[in-house]
């Protein structure tokens, strides 16, 4: 292979997380209320992954599609809030899943008009609801934070990579948001959406 091969091959390169099984985009929806500013959220109906599990709209990016029209096409097809209902404010920061899949959560804000007329899919949801931001801030979560150990196989070939068994390998962290005091438990993946969302609104 010449350096021009390179060259071409990496030409229009989009960097993604290296081995990456998978891209995943939601949207954060902010609604104007007559009692101030809220988050929209539902509830996975039975039946899918993590039944009964508050949310945002959104899923699996497909190919060609980027996280913007991820997060509006899922919305569409979850809550029937149409795009035309939805103005994009930004893209917020991105999360890398244990999975080693990555997340990408998308602030809108969503006309209320729309929301009046939610059309969920009963297939995929069970509920939605709003909450204010201000509640939100006047109530934060309790944050759990556990340690992710390593769990090293005997078949490692320590002797061949020069490394004692007692290497110190690298921990990881777990982070676990928990609000309460809502109609439905918001905690993981979607609390920690929105406890930074709210950090960064400080």
């Amino acid at each position: 292979m010449e350096l021009q091969d390179v060259q071409n091959r990496y030409a229009h390169h989009v960097p993604r997380l290296l081995n990456g099984r998978g891209e995943f985009a939601v949207l954060v929806p902010l609604v104007e209320r007559p009692e101030g500013l809220c988050l929209l959220y539902e509830v996975r109906a039975e039946g899918i992954r993590q039944p009964r599990e508050v949310c945002f709209p959104g899923g699996k990016m497909e190919t060609g599609e980027d996280a913007v029209a991820c997060a509006v096409r899922e919305t569409w097809e979850e809550l029937g809030i149409p795009a035309e209902a939805i103005e994009v404010i930004a893209p917020l920061d991105y999360l890398h899943l244990r999975n080693d899949t990555t997340m990408y959560p998308i602030l809108a804000r969503v006309d209320e008009t729309a929301v009046n007329a939610l059309h969920p899919s009963e297939a995929e949801v069970a509920d939605t609801f709003l909450v204010p931001v201000k509640w939100l801030q006047e109530h934060p979560p309790t944050l759990y934070r556990y340690p992710m150990r390593p769990m090293i196989g005997e078949d490692f070939p320590f002797e061949a990579v020069q490394i004692p068994r007692d290497y110190p390998w690298g921990d990881g962290r777990m982070e676990v948001p928990v609000y309460e005091g809502l109609p439905y438990p918001l905690w993981g993946l979607t609390a920690r959406i929105t406890y930074y969302l709210l950090k960064s609104m400080e």
